[in-house]
């Protein structure tokens, strides 16, 4: 039996299409059963690379016994939170009001017919165990409940719609002064937290906080390399990923997160945002330390992408799941008797060393995942190798394991494109194609950003997500802030009019349909889905808070064309935001980026001239790690806007550089010109 999730695009949602439940995805005609029937909903959120899903889903939703109950008390609704990310804010954020827990996937969500939630929580066993209830006893329980206390349930769902409600109050305070105060209080906070014994915050499980660690290498940067905790703190965090096991070291690319505090064994999904966010870091932290093994990293990742993640017609791909053949990282480990069977005598011992399988197993007490144990040239040395070739013999070895490790059964890749999360992989791609010099990353990059234009820009507007030749979903406010923030970073790699253009109108699009009056942007747009809650985020989650790289986006374009009314809308979110912030600064250093920004404008480098005359001095300002800084080397037959346009080419390359509202003389571009 197949039920009305075949029809569907998502992976996720095509994963449950045999089950016996008789799922629907969430749209009017599910939401009409519901209103006609009186039964309740039971809503159930996930995405594809979801290990507990899938546990879940295997007991429960594939239990002839445990649909039948479903079937007879509820209407069900299926929803991938990667399509839906308005919905599994609206209802994490349920969940958390009503738990006092976090939230997580698989969330389980029994709601009213008017979609307010009734009980809320995660992964329920199909049996009694882990001191939770078996998921029959919970629904059974929770019908039984809306039943019999339908005034219980109408009162607490008022009062739990008024509590989300005012949670997104936040209004611009035009009175109170801007300061550095929360850019300082949140250096306090995460050097409270940080873990100095092996990098990163907090202990396990461990995440690598991109947005956290941009923030301080941007203020070590900015406070004039004075202050070495900062940088400590990110090359620490730096190393320990890279070289534990929350990356991997045969393929390139990043984890999940950790299960430890060590970064030693990780969760083994590969999300996209993940690695667009650290690749952008680890090319940063090589123009900042010129630490080779940073731009090796960057440069692997990058390459990982472009391979395994991105597709033929040019978007980028969503998550490799965590499990292969139902067990979660068995595409990932190892055996030493693998390693023999692969590798010539020498190769085998070598990478044993290096890659830690001559210490005991670290994964599920038989198994080797892979880790940076032992420096090669130390390694070679101890084995009485030649020291002075072991980066080349481990480098063939790598090869060898990685060709060896494609022939196993794959674990499932998401084909699904989402325009968020393709912005930041474009903005990644772009700062490692100008740090590492590599123009190959910018042209996977602008293929990205092609195919969006192509097949999800129509008639001013976006769409969410592409998959089976499918464009679906209205935008949400990350697919136009996290676009425009990417088209901006591939224009200071290579310029394109078009490029300027759309990122102009996808900012429009925000100010016209995504701004609260009082401040700040809402996740949905104005002509959205009416449902029970209008987030306006302004923390920074596993991505980065739309708000925060909105009101960046916006401080750019307005210093850069010129447009007051950008700045303007930028100055109103981070006042919006400022009594949060203010009270948790360190969980919102994107919007701290922000403000930084207000305080302190950006440089702003324009340079013109013709391409060969800009290469050199392009090449030298991305290699440069000036966070603070925009440059964009602009071809002599641009035809420029607002401001730009008066960034006239000359008949020599020239440069034009401000600084906020203060520019200097235009300079022409020659031996010893300091920009």
């Amino acid at each position: 039996m197949r039920n009305r999730l075949a029809e569907e695009t998502s992976p996720y949602l095509k994963q449950h299409a045999d089950n016996p439940v008789h799922w629907q995805a969430w749209n009017d005609e599910a939401l009409e059963e519901a209103r006609k029937s009186r039964k309740p909903i039971l809503l159930s959120v996930g995405y594809s690379a979801c290990h507990w899903c899938h546990v879940m889903a295997h007991e429960s939703f594939a239990d002839e016994a445990t649909a039948r109950l479903m079937n007879e008390l509820y209407v069900n609704i299926k929803v991938d939170r990667e399509e839906r990310p308005d919905l599994d804010k609206i209802y994490q954020t349920s969940h958390q009001l009503m738990t006092r827990q976090a939230g997580g996937w698989p969330l389980t969500v029994f709601l009213t017919p008017e979609q307010v939630p009734i009980y809320t929580g995660t992964y329920f066993p199909k049996e009694r165990r882990y001191g939770m209830p078996a998921f029959r006893e919970v629904l059974a329980a929770v019908e039984q409940y809306y039943r019999e206390k339908a005034d219980e349930v109408r009162e607490r769902g008022v009062s739990l719609v008024e509590a989300l409600g005012a949670m997104q109050t936040g209004s611009a305070d035009d009175f109170a002064a801007l300061s550095h105060a929360p850019l300082a209080a949140a250096r306090e906070r995460l050097a409270a937290t940080y873990d100095a014994e092996h990098g990163g915050f907090g202990g396990g499980p461990k995440f690598p906080h991109s947005t956290s660690l941009e923030l301080l290498l941007a203020q070590w940067r900015r406070d004039g390399t004075a202050d070495a905790q900062l940088l400590t703190m990110v090359t620490h965090t730096l190393d320990g990923m890279a070289q534990r096991g929350l990356y991997d070291h045969l393929a390139g690319g990043f984890f999940r997160y950790s299960v430890d505090g060590a970064w030693a064994i990780p969760h083994f999904e590969k999300m996209l945002y993940d690695n667009a966010q650290l690749l952008g870091l680890y090319a940063d932290a090589y123009a900042a330390t010129g630490t080779p093994r940073y731009a090796s990293v960057a440069s692997a990742t990058a390459d990982w992408i472009i391979r395994d993640m991105q597709a033929p017609t040019g978007g980028y791909y969503s998550t490799l799941d965590a499990d292969s053949e139902h067990e979660e990282g068995k595409f990932y480990v190892w055996t030493p008797a693998e390693f023999d069977a692969v590798l010539a005598p020498d190769e085998s011992a070598l990478a044993k060393r290096v890659l830690g399988l001559t210490s005991p197993p670290n994964f599920e007490g038989k198994h080797w995942h892979l880790y940076l144990a032992e420096e090669p040239e130390a390694a070679a040395a101890a084995l009485g190798l030649d020291a002075s070739s072991a980066g080349a013999l481990l480098e063939a070895a790598r090869a060898k394991l990685l060709a060896a490790r494609e022939r196993r059964v794959w674990p499932g890749r998401d084909e699904k494109l989402l325009v968020s999360w393709n912005g930041l992989m474009v903005a990644g791609m772009a700062r490692a194609a100008r740090v590492l010099s590599r123009p190959e990353l910018a042209e996977s990059a602008t293929r990205a950003v092609d195919f969006i234009r192509a097949e999800l820009w129509r008639d001013g507007r976006l769409k969410a997500t592409y998959k089976d030749g499918r464009a679906r979903f209205a935008a949400y406010l990350d697919d136009y802030a996290f676009l425009a923030y990417g088209l901006l970073e591939l224009n200071q790699a290579r310029w394109r009019d078009a490029d300027m253009t759309l990122a102009r109108e996808l900012a429009d699009v925000l100010l016209a349909h995504f701004e609260d009056p009082s401040g700040g942007f809402f996740f949905t747009a104005d002509d959205h889905e009416r449902l029970i809650m209008k987030p306006k985020p302004f923390i920074d989650e596993a991505v980065p808070a739309g708000n925060g790289i909105a009101a960046r986006v916006l401080i750019a374009l307005g210093h850069l064309l010129g447009e007051q009314r950008y700045l303007d809308a930028a100055e109103r979110t981070v006042r919006a935001a400022l009594h949060t912030l203010e009270r948790y600064p360190d969980a919102h250093a994107t919007l701290l980026g922000a403000l930084e920004e207000l305080l302190a404008p950006p440089k702003l480098v324009v340079l013109r001239g013709r391409p060969d005359e800009l290469a050199p001095w392009s090449t030298k300002l991305g290699s440069t790690h000036e966070p603070h800084r925009l440059a964009f080397a602009i071809p002599n037959d641009a035809k420029l806007e607002g401001l730009l346009a008066e960034r006239a080419p000359r008949e020599r390359a020239v440069a034009y550089v401000c600084e906020g509202m203060t520019c200097r003389a235009p300079v022409e571009l020659a031996d010893g010109v300091a920009l």
